[in-house]
């Protein structure tokens, strides 16, 4: 909203012709995200609290110090990480990139599900909520839509294929299976995330380093002189989403003051679908899907654990891990949750350095 009341003014004023780069709404998207988490964090939360007399349900299964330390802490705070986000990239972005829409389009419904989830979560007292079948009904189709409409946007060849890392000149085209392979991207993300979310912290800094890594590939891609410098595929109009990006940033960072060891408020689904979504939706508009899965190594590995712990069970009647996700059997072998909160981030970072090399090495 704000490039498009300044755009008249830049060749007039100097100042307004800063609204003209990505970088500086960027970079101002992510500190009206911050201050927004920052001056509603404590009233929200004193809400949610109120709403939530018992807190979010915990899963007698899980581990034991769970039933006793996180009792009482309420759910559904990831509404304030896509309110903030959402308020930052409408005042920032510019409004006529339809990458902007498409992007916030998923994010925004898949934190629609996560908020009916969680909301039956703590009206029924069931950590279950709403139904996996339902769940993956919604996620499918929303996740349809996004990665129609963003094929829609792309130039062909990129609309329809997909591209690999490290080796330019090599296109896998999909056709009409593009959709279908897009919302997959979006689909696994969103549940990985959500798997991933299940100690304080654990899920929104990977989210934020992997988010500045795609905010770093989104600049690049939609830039042609850097594209063409490191050999990239260009994909004009996805610099755009730097600013949605960078607002996801300046959100989690505000929530992460919130979600800091002890956490005074969980995301619940409600964050963590759709910050998975988000991530999913983006990687699919800048031609970066498989680089997605590397910087999100460990989004990855939390799925995988759970998919082994189950296949390995049902067919053996025996557990690989203490407990899935990953996370948890770590804390069954007496790792502190600091511990094992810190070291994931560690290898986040790592991951996300493996992630840049790709942009470099042709």
């Amino acid at each position: 909203m704000l490039y498009d009341l300044a755009r008249p003014f830049a060749d007039q004023y100097t100042v307004f012709n800063l609204f003209r780069y990505v970088t500086f709404r960027s970079g101002a998207a992510c500190l009206t995200a911050l201050v927004v988490c920052f001056v509603l964090g404590p009233g929200v939360i004193r809400r949610l609290r109120r709403l939530q007399r018992n807190g979010q349900p915990i899963r007698a299964d899980g581990p034991e110090r769970h039933l006793i330390e996180k009792k009482g802490t309420p759910t559904m705070g990831g509404a304030l990480i896509l309110f903030a986000m959402a308020i930052s990239t409408l005042l920032w972005a510019d409004l006529a990139n339809g990458y902007v829409w498409a992007v916030l389009f998923v994010t925004l419904g898949y934190g629609a599900l996560g908020f009916a989830d969680d909301f039956a979560k703590v009206t029924r007292r069931n950590p279950k909520g709403i139904s996996g079948r339902t769940k993956l009904i919604v996620q499918t189709v929303v996740g349809l839509i996004g990665a129609v409409w963003i094929m829609l946007l792309t130039r062909e060849p990129l609309g329809t294929s997909l591209t690999v890392p490290v080796f330019k000149e090599v296109l896998i085209p999909l056709g009409y299976a593009f959709p279908l392979f897009g919302m997959l991207v979006m689909l696994g993300s969103s549940n990985a995330v959500n798997l991933t979310d299940g100690l304080d912290g654990l899920a929104i800094v990977p989210t934020i380093i992997a988010a500045g890594v795609f905010a770093v590939i989104a600049y690049l891609v939609g830039n042609h002189v850097f594209a063409d410098y490191l050999k990239l595929n260009g994909v004009p109009g996805v610099g755009e989403l730097g600013v949605f990006l960078s607002a996801l940033i300046g959100a989690g960072l505000g929530f992460l003051w919130f979600n800091a060891p002890p956490a005074a408020v969980f995301m619940g689904d409600t964050g963590s679908l759709s910050l998975g979504g988000a991530l999913g939706a983006v990687a699919v508009a800048t031609k970066h899907e498989i680089v997605l899965a590397l910087v999100g190594g460990l989004f990855v590995v939390e799925t995988v654990s759970v998919i082994v712990q189950v296949f390995w069970y049902k067919r053996t009647g025996r557990r690989v891990f203490l407990m899935a996700p990953l996370h948890h059997h770590f804390e069954k072998k007496g790792w502190a949750e600091p511990t094992i909160v810190i070291r994931f981030w560690i290898i986040s970072m790592i991951l996300a350095l493996v992630g840049l090399a790709t942009l470099k090495i042709r």
